[in-house]
């Protein structure tokens, strides 16, 4: 007799959602039941926005008046439609491409362009925004996010938190140490993957053999989900989904996009892609997409394109006007290192006071 001792433990599945095609067209079994007219409107209206401050930073970066910059441009469904499905006691965690988020959030707008001016000043997040300074090393910011989800869930505040990290993120180490933590403890954590098939020069296809980014979920026990990045509505529906459920346990959601941009203004993409490829996601554009579902529906019209398009260009220049009038303190450097000031920077910052150094 013949006994087969081999059986199958485990069987997973990731599903991908998309509820906005590109020709504006709705699944409406999908649709969200929350998302009303007005609230779409202003989806369009802060994906127009981040755009346009995009557009200005890169054009400030080239004229020496901005450091270097990390674009979002293609990826401003993403950003704005998870941001919108937070609630307001809810925390988020960015790298360094959320600009969208800090935007839906509320950040100011000059802080904005003082941070990408040089001026860590830009980085004092006030509390009612809820979010955590832009994070540069690739990956760190999820173990930091973990550590906020964890408080929540210690503190019984029912907040959840929000972390971002791209494609390449989650080849590090601490995306994986992270997951782990937050699955084992069932924390309100929502991971949102921005997938936008580049990691610098490196294509996605480089980064892991496996088919999705979000079945790295699975090995930790974390439900996960694909979704079409450049559709607003599935991306928002997908995180108040998540956000709903992270009482219980964490989720992950990876969100399919792509960076039409360069990674930052330091590099040029058109070494290492092709122009064919990314007019081929051009067609798939988020903003695009959402207009013709605006018009098709007569929620939007020229008149009111044009009418957003003078306010945002006024807000912004308003806004790089006070960032340029900003005069940073010196003493930052001195008081905002540590949470106290230990005695050999004291002895520093006295010293510097004596010398009268940055009056000179």
């Amino acid at each position: 007799m013949v006994v087969s001792l081999l059986s199958e433990v485990y069987n997973g599945e990731i599903k991908y959602m998309q509820i906005l095609d590109e020709n504006g067209n709705v699944d409406a079994s999908l649709f969200p039941k929350d998302l009303d007219d007005s609230k779409i409107i202003q989806m369009y209206k802060y994906m127009n926005f981040a755009r346009a401050i995009d557009a200005k930073l890169l054009s400030m970066q080239r004229q020496g008046r901005a450091v270097t910059y990390a674009p979002l441009l293609g990826e401003e469904a993403t950003q704005v439609g998870s941001a919108m499905a937070m609630r307001p006691n809810d925390f988020f965690v960015p790298s360094f491409r959320q600009h969208a988020v800090y935007l839906v959030r509320g950040l100011p707008l000059e802080k904005h362009f003082i941070y990408w001016r040089g001026f860590e000043d830009g980085g004092a997040i006030p509390k009612e925004v809820r979010g955590l300074p832009v994070t540069v090393p690739v990956g760190s910011q999820v173990p930091h996010a973990v550590g906020l989800a964890y408080a929540q869930k210690y503190k019984k505040t029912g907040s959840a938190v929000l972390v971002y990290v791209g494609d390449g993120g989650t080849s590090e180490g601490d995306f994986y140490e992270g997951i782990n933590f937050a699955g084992v403890f069932k924390l309100p954590l929502v991971v949102i993957i921005e997938n936008n098939q580049w990691a610098i020069s490196v294509p996605r296809r480089m980064q892991t053999a496996a088919q999705t980014l979000a079945q790295k979920g699975i090995a930790v026990g974390i439900d996960s989900i694909q979704v079409d990045g450049n559709d607003v509505f599935a991306v928002y529906k997908a995180t108040k989904d998540a956000i709903e459920a992270s009482h219980e346990k964490p989720t992950i959601i990876e969100c399919i996009t792509y960076r039409m941009s360069m990674h930052t203004t330091a590099d040029d993409p058109t070494k290492y892609r092709e122009d064919a490829e990314v007019e081929a996601w051009k067609r798939k554009d988020p903003i695009d997409r959402l207009k013709k579902y605006l018009y098709s529906r007569n929620l939007w019209d020229d008149k009111k394109e044009n009418s957003m398009k003078e306010e945002q260009t006024k807000a912004i220049e308003d806004a790089v006007r006070k960032a340029e009038e900003f005069k940073p303190d010196p003493k930052s450097m001195f008081e905002h290192v540590y949470s106290f000031m230990p005695e050999i920077l004291k002895e520093e910052y006295d010293e510097s006071i004596r010398e009268n150094f940055w009056q000179g």
